[in-house]
Order: structure tokens, then sequence, then C-alpha cells
């Protein structure tokens, strides 16, 4: 179980997604420096203890309509090797030294947990409290065996498709709406976030498919 320590991040996490997420294809909010607020997220524990694996939520009031957008972050201790392109940036933690936080969807720690949360066998996790589960999470998930987790990771416009050699295809859904899960789909996962209107808002978070229609 990963143990939350509330401590000094220097940057800290909004910072260092208002430089990184204008450099993302699925970013919408122009040449405008974002304008970010934390809209919800949640955590996954990494059986070996060594990565920090968090699903943050955030909003962007930079353009004329906010926009939230979904981005999973691995903390790791020491850098990834082969990861450079996917690297946020480093942190000083006040507890921890210095982190190299990672798209989560470049990490095989962090890819293999969000396999096990679509399965069931993972729990999310609450982002704030350490050993409380995160209840608003729900996965679904009707296909045969294991999900497969040797992806390859692709952004575009519309947000992070993952590939495998298996004929899987697993979407991450960078730019939330209010939606319901799709038909056709071996499994997804829902969560809820806060809406710039003080509301809950729910919607689809990830998609598995079969083949590369996702």
């Amino acid at each position: 179980m990963a143990v939350i320590h509330h401590t000094v991040l220097k940057p800290t996490k909004l910072e260092l997604l208002t430089s990184w997420l204008p450099s993302r294809p699925w970013y919408r909010g122009g040449a405008a420096e974002p304008q970010l607020a934390k809209a919800g997220g949640f955590r996954l524990d990494d059986p070996q203890g060594e990565v920090g694996i968090e699903f943050i939520v955030v909003t962007d009031a930079s353009g004329p309509h906010p926009t939230t957008y979904l981005v999973p972050l691995a903390y790791r201790g020491a850098p990834l090797d082969g990861a450079e392109h996917a690297l946020v940036g480093t942190m000083e933690h006040g507890v921890l030294g210095r982190r190299w936080a990672y798209d989560g969807c470049h990490d095989p720690v962090s890819v293999a947990q969000l396999a096990a949360l679509i399965e069931g066998r993972a729990q999310a996790q609450d982002q704030n409290i350490t050993g409380v589960p995160d209840r608003e999470v729900i996965a679904s998930y009707v296909g045969e065996g294991s999900i497969p987790t040797d992806f390859t990771a692709t952004d575009d416009q519309e947000g992070t498709r993952l590939t495998t050699p298996h004929g899987m295809t697993l979407r991450l859904h960078r730019v939330l709406q209010p939606t319901t899960p799709p038909q056709g789909a071996i499994g997804h996962f829902t969560a809820s976030w806060q809406t710039p209107g003080d509301t809950r808002a729910r919607g689809v978070f990830a998609v598995l498919h079969t083949g590369t229609r996702a």
C-alpha cells in the first residue's frame, strides 16, 4: 500500500502540467497558457511499492469554455530507461527527494496496474488519504483471460491509444466529458470529477476493445 506524504513539492504537479500539457496533440487550449485547477483523480498501488501511480484530473480555464483533462502520472525515484520522451518533469519531494514524473501511459508499472484495475484485480485508492479505497471508480471487464500489458502508447488529437500485438486497443480519454460506456467494448472504467460549477460529473476514462477500432 502506497503511503501518501503531505509535504512540499517543487515545482508542484500543476506547475509541471502547465508546462507539459500544451505539448500534447490532444490539448485544446490553443496558444494560451493553461490555467489549471485540480478537479479529481485517484491512485493505484504498485505491488512492489516502488512507483507512485496517480490519475490526475485537472480543469483548464484558459479558453472560452473550461476543458477537463485526464493525466496519469508515474512517479519514480530514478529515471526510467528509454522513456525520456514520456518525461513530464522532475520534482523535489519534501520526504522522498527528487522524483521523476512520467506520462503513465508509457510506464510499464502504471500500464500493468491500469489493466489490473479494469480486470478487477486492483482497487482504486483515494487521491489524498492512505489506505482508503475510491468507490467512485467503477471498472468492468467481460473479456476472456488476462489483459496483455505489452502496450504501445500513441497520442493523437482524440487522446491516447494503447495497442498490443494481441489485437487489443485501450483508448484513454484525455479530454473528459460526461459519458456512458460504449457498446461493443470488452472493458472500461468510469470515475467522477468536480466541474467548474461545483457539481460532480461522471464519465468514461478508458475503454478496451478487441481490434483497432477504439
